[in-house]
């Protein structure tokens, strides 16, 4: 008999022939040429499959399977060219200069086999748990769910992402490459040096294009797209023929010159009549002023335009006057109109005005200056004319804004306090987390509060509200004139900030809200986009949840305006009447 340790190694690869032998390896021809053609790194493909992974897991909105695709296959770029650089400063610093680095050919092959393969099978585990994670959250918001067999498309599309923006990486370090050659060669500079004004050369011209033709060339074909959109008019939305509203005949600014989503504020809403059949008593007819782009040459005249409306319709005769700074285009939440004018049963005023062709979300990226100056503009114009009638008789002046309307009214005031010396009550819903008032206030909340639910100075004057028993909590005292942010713990605007890149907020770190499942963890880079993927689908989920807030406005009507004698009851028969109006106007956008 022969030494039994010597023995050993070859009876264990007969007794166990599955272990493969690398020395034995022999990665096919064409596997080996496809590899080498690519030149893929499996450093990169391993953490590029983790940061897939990782996209995988739940955010605040459900996601369908193409935008899915879409935010994982920009993780798995930013995790594959991580992976890279890690994977050479690993072999450069650890590695280099060790005898048995770089492994043997047959070793390397069956690394890069074990690479792709795990990675592979992980990716679809993963599916499987993140078409899970999204049934989760469709549960919470009772929508729609998808199956496991659907989600699992998201991968195609994933690796086509990926594959783009790698490619397109590629492309410039070889534009790069080619320019420290030719500088090498003509101007006999050393690699170094010729490298580095290379990759400059290219950094610089990409920003140019960039900024100067990408982003510009874009800002203007599709402002002059919503400029064309700007000009039509909703289907059955009419001329008003009641003189209290702008557009009429009577008023000063034409309806052809009010725009599409002025049109559809003007000639819409419960007339006196119908207030009056809600409500059971005589309702007066409400006025709506607003002035379009068209309507004037400038904002200056604009506001001229908008103030002499005022005085024709009698709204400073009201008993409560709101102006509401707009989102993008012009539109004005017609929920949020009707529920005040349901609360004062017509008797008030509501005035607006257009600065932008764009929708929020494109405003939100090239336009936030231009809102915030507007909604000062509009807000200062108000005022000062406000000031001039009597303060006996004149009427409440109230604030609201939603969304970017927010950030167009916060605009117009310097601080708290400024608010409370201006006006007599201001309401905001989803305030976008590049709010500076708002996001002044929460970091500054009652320590022991969350960042999702926060309390500021004991609710004396701001609070923020995310569903009525927040709104209607009447435990603490309320100062007048009273501030309220209403805000979903599942609003993406409300908590979308660049800063998810490489910073866990605090509201991912504490008990999640009434509509965000626990499962929702952070990861760097991979949450931004994530959050950023949600925002595309903000109000594209039921009432309560995400960016759509329904008739809650109508409870922060109600608090914020404190009507006399008005009663729990009185806001229930409000909510019927909105619900029926809503759904008998159609879509709100």
């Amino acid at each position: 008999m022969g030494d039994p340790e010597t023995e050993t190694p070859d009876r264990t690869r007969d007794d166990h022939p599955r272990l493969i032998d690398p020395a034995r390896f022999h990665v096919p021809p064409i596997l080996d040429e496809t590899w080498d053609y690519l030149r893929l790194d499996y450093t990169g493909i391993a953490v590029g499959s983790l940061f897939f992974c990782w996209s995988l897991t739940p955010s605040l909105l459900p996601r369908d399977w193409l935008f899915q695709g879409l935010i994982g296959g920009i993780n798995a770029a930013i995790g594959y060219t991580l992976g890279t650089i890690i994977g050479w400063a690993v072999s450069r610093w650890l590695l280099r200069g060790r005898s048995w680095w770089p492994l043997p050919r047959p070793w390397n092959g069956a690394l890069r086999v074990f690479v792709v393969l795990t990675s592979v099978l992980v990716s679809l585990v993963m599916l499987v748990y993140g078409a899970g994670w999204q049934r989760e959250i469709a549960r919470l918001m009772n929508m729609d769910e998808t199956t496991t067999f659907a989600y699992i498309r998201t991968i195609a599309m994933s690796m086509l992402v990926a594959a783009t923006i790698v490619a397109a990486y590629r492309v410039l370090r070889e534009i790069a490459r080619w320019i420290a050659g030719r500088l090498i060669r003509f101007a006999h500079l050393s690699m170094r040096t010729s490298l580095t004004i290379g990759v400059s050369v290219v950094v610089i011209v990409l920003v140019a294009l960039v900024n100067g033709v990408l982003v510009r060339g874009t800002y203007s074909a599709v402002n002059n797209a919503f400029s064309l959109e700007n000009e039509g008019t909703s289907e059955g939305v009419l001329q008003p023929t009641s003189p209290l509203r702008s557009g009429s005949d009577e008023s000063f600014a034409a309806w052809d010159t009010l725009g599409l989503q002025g049109r559809n504020f003007v000639s819409r809403g419960l007339d006196a009549q119908e207030l009056q059949a809600s409500s059971g008593r005589p309702a007066a007819e409400p006025i709506r002023v607003y002035a379009g782009l068209d309507t004037a040459e400038d904002p200056d005249e604009r506001m001229d335009v908008v103030i002499r409306e005022l005085e024709r319709t009698g709204a400073f005769t009201r008993s409560v006057l709101v102006v509401i700074p707009t989102t993008g285009t012009g539109w004005v939440n017609p929920t949020a109109a009707q529920a005040i004018e349901l609360v004062h049963n017509g008797d008030s005023a509501l005035v607006a005005s257009q600065y932008s062709y764009l929708p929020s979300w494109i405003s939100f990226v090239a336009d936030r200056q231009k809102a915030i100056d507007a909604g000062k503009r509009l807000v200062d114009a108000v005022h000062a004319r406000w000031l001039q009638e009597p303060e006996e008789t004149r009427p409440k002046l109230l604030v609201y804004g939603e969304s970017l309307g927010t950030q167009a009214g916060e605009g117009a005031f310097d601080s708290l306090e400024d608010i409370r010396r201006t006006v007599d009550g201001v309401l905001w819903v989803g305030p976008p987390n590049a709010n500076q008032l708002w996001s002044s206030l929460v970091a500054r909340r009652d320590p022991g509060t969350l960042e999702v639910d926060p309390v500021y100075a004991g609710g004396l004057v701001v609070r923020f509200a995310n569903d009525r028993e927040d709104i209607d909590d009447t435990t603490r005292e309320w100062l007048s004139p009273r501030v309220l942010y209403i805000q979903h713990a599942s609003d993406p605007v409300v908590w979308w900030t660049t800063d998810l890149l490489f910073e866990r907020p605090d509201w991912l770190q504490e008990p999640p809200g009434s509509d965000r499942t626990p499962s929702m963890k952070w990861f760097p880079f991979v949450t931004f986009w994530q959050v950023s993927a949600d925002l595309a689908n903000a109000a594209g989920v039921p009432d309560g949840h995400g960016h759509n807030y329904g008739t809650l406005v109508l409870d922060g009507w109600v608090a914020i305006a404190q009507p006399e004698g008005w009663t729990p009851q009185d806001t229930e028969r409000a909510r019927a009447t909105l619900e029926d109006y809503r759904h008998n106007s159609g879509p709100e956008k």
